[in-house]
């Protein structure tokens, strides 16, 4: 089921990229490093002052990686917002309330984000068309620290999000443990991003 949409007021629309293929390969290929390698920080301030709502990176990603054919899960509290409308203007997407049916999703509030396992992991056939979230959270840093270890990390690393509610981190977990099923995450915060794939093994200090 889509999100009723109502009528644009282009008069309140803010820009998108100035150069929008220069742009838009370089948000790509920082999204792409940030998966490829789990806990680095890709910094993208370059892009474009974002709609109220969103932060810098979330919006560069949002910019880059949705279109016309790509259904996605918006947080409740951007859904009525100049978020929704600037996404509806600049990628076309349309949207869902189902998180099951999303290809992408952006959690504003990571409080009160739907449980992991309630977005779609993909399937035997396409693995690969699970949902991917824009996590935002105050910062990527001063949180609890998770060690990462995996695909594309050599020996361990770390990443410490603000923000994340208590059970996060067993939903991650348990997330990975559904490899090659499961879905990835990019957090955040400002104009930094950083990815955690499905493939990368999280262990907090205490479990």
């Amino acid at each position: 089921m889509n999100m009723h949409a109502s009528p644009l007021d282009l008069t309140e629309i803010a820009p998108g990229f100035a150069d929008p293929t220069r742009d838009s390969q370089a948000v790509f290929r920082r999204v792409m490093d940030a998966i490829a390698r789990p806990g680095t920080i890709q910094d993208l301030s370059f892009a474009p002052e974002p709609p109220a709502g969103l932060g810098r990176a979330a919006a560069a990603v949002a910019l880059t990686l949705f279109d016309f054919e790509t259904l996605v899960w918006l947080d409740p509290v951007l859904r009525t917002g100049p978020a929704a409308d600037w996404l509806r203007f600049h990628c076309a997407c349309p949207f869902t309330d189902r998180p099951g049916e999303a290809a992408f999703a952006i959690v504003v509030d990571a409080q009160a984000c739907p449980p992991l396992s309630s977005f779609n992991p993909g399937d035997a056939k396409y693995p690969d068309r699970s949902t991917t979230l824009i996590v935002q959270t105050p910062g990527l840093v001063g949180g609890r620290c998770a060690t990462l270890e995996g695909p594309g990390i050599k020996g361990r690393t770390s990443l410490a999000p603000a923000g994340l509610e208590p059970g996060f981190w067993t939903q991650v977990q348990a997330n990975h443990a559904r490899f090659q099923f499961g879905v990835d995450l990019i957090f955040a915060a400002g104009d930094l991003i950083a990815g955690l794939p499905r493939s990368t093994r999280v262990t907090i200090k205490g479990n």
